[in-house]
């Protein structure tokens, strides 16, 4: 996964994003986003501390 982005900044690139915990888990309930090209900034996550990553390739 990539770093951690707080909501309200710019994304690093557009696409999927998934929302975080503290710790680098995916919430739960999983919140899922995708971010199109031009887009800015991050929505708001569900709790406050939780962050945005890019999900792993498969």
């Amino acid at each position: 996964m990539s770093k951690p982005q707080k909501p309200g900044l710019n994304p690093n690139k557009p696409g999927p994003k998934i929302e975080v915990r503290p710790g680098g888990k995916p919430a739960s309930p999983p919140n899922e986003i995708v971010m199109p090209p031009g887009h800015k900034p991050l929505p708001p996550t569900e709790k406050p501390g939780h962050k945005w990553v890019d999900p792993k390739k498969k």
